[in-house]
């Protein structure tokens, strides 16, 4: 997955969120209040933080938050188990830093992270032609059943054949509100 970046990979910083920093909390929402141009996504990494979150990293620039992306345990409802899988979201970026490659980099760390870890399925709801540059893909998804658009609705595999006999409904945690 090797994919270009637009700024010197020492100009921005990918590490892992301290989620015990009440500073770099309040940055963090601040960082996804401006992407999104609201506070609903803030509330939801607020929401997540603990147990359903697996990886939460952020992208620093001369000390700044300026990104932040957020992977949590979600599960599919087979007929006859609980397959586990990974949300992709959010990822966000400052307005005057987006088109820089920052959301890329964090996409891309965070998703070697959960291979190190041993995760085989991550699932995103995103721009179509955005996600696929990643792995991503709505015909990966196809078998699974979600509230959002097809072409939205994207997922792959950490693990090839992950997806193979995997058939059922998503199920996001509760913080969601699906």
């Amino acid at each position: 997955m090797s994919l270009k970046h637009t700024l010197p990979d020492d100009a921005v910083r990918i590490r892992i969120e301290n989620s015990t920093n009440a500073t770099e909390c309040l940055m963090i929402r601040a960082v996804n209040e401006a992407a999104f141009g609201g506070s609903e996504e803030a509330d939801l990494i607020d929401k997540l933080r603990g147990d359903q979150a697996l990886i939460s990293l952020v992208a620093e620039r001369e000390s700044a938050i300026v990104g932040h992306i957020l992977f949590s345990r979600m599960w599919i409802k087979t007929a006859c188990k609980l397959v586990p899988a990974v949300a992709l979201a959010p990822v966000a970026v400052l307005p005057e830093q987006q088109r820089k490659g920052i959301g890329q980099r964090l996409i891309v760390q965070g998703l070697e992270l959960l291979k190190n870890q041993g995760e085989e399925i991550v699932i995103v709801v995103g721009h179509p032609d955005y996600y696929p540059r990643f792995g991503f893909s709505s015909a990966k998804a196809m078998s699974l059943e979600s509230p959002f658009p097809r072409e939205a609705f994207m997922a792959m595999e950490l693990v090839e054949g992950a997806l193979r006999s995997v058939q059922g409904v998503v199920v996001y945690p509760t913080a969601f509100g699906l």
